[in-house]
């Protein structure tokens, strides 16, 4: 995985609540069995008409936003199903975080170990950065992962939680596998240890 520490960029506002899974990325793209690809899929029933056009009214769609890797959505991101391929269609699209009210708990805990940082802020301020960018979508957002805060263009702090065995994982681009991986100089000298 990438290393997640800091990343200044712009936003996409998907104003939706409660967007599930099979939103985010539609059961007929959950053949595949690697990540490739998956940002094709993305929101495919918002994002493309019926002919396989672009629909010009979703906001993935929308010009001023392209390049955006912060997602901004309303409360309840990700619920529904524990399809991990929701994560990697985020992050194969090459969105890094989403901030929302509250997301669902497997969606959470994937979005962790796949290199996607989900940052929870109330929901009065997710509204206050979706009216912001939406009225001036040139605007670029901070998120720290080491401080644990989002900046504001205007300088203003938003405060974040996060579990610290997976920010440490983040900050390192570490996986689970990757974790223990990491761990082997250390696992190879106690096994070279002695016994008594």
């Amino acid at each position: 995985m990438q290393p997640f520490t800091k990343l200044t960029t712009t936003a996409l506002p998907l104003r939706a609540e409660n967007v599930d899974t099979d939103q985010i990325i539609p059961a007929r793209y959950l053949t595949a069995v690697t990540k490739e690809g998956m940002g094709a899929g993305l929101f495919s029933a918002w994002r493309y008409n019926a002919d396989g056009s672009a629909n010009p009214n979703f906001v993935l769609n929308h010009p001023e936003h392209q390049g955006a890797e912060v997602l901004i959505a309303g409360r309840n991101f990700g619920s529904g199903s524990s399809r991990e391929h929701a994560v990697w269609a985020l992050t194969e699209y090459g969105f890094r975080a989403v901030i929302s009210p509250g997301f669902a708990d497997i969606f959470y805990n994937n979005s962790l170990k796949n290199g996607l940082l989900p940052v929870t802020l109330p929901e009065a301020t997710v509204n206050m950065l979706l009216d912001l960018i939406e009225e001036e979508p040139e605007t670029t957002i901070t998120v720290d992962l080491e401080n644990q805060i989002v900046i504001l263009p205007d300088g203003q702090q938003l405060g974040f939680d996060i579990d610290p065995f997976r920010k440490h994982c983040l900050l390192r681009g570490l996986d689970d596998m990757g974790y223990l991986l990491d761990k082997d100089e250390a696992i190879s000298r106690f096994e070279a240890m002695p016994v008594y």
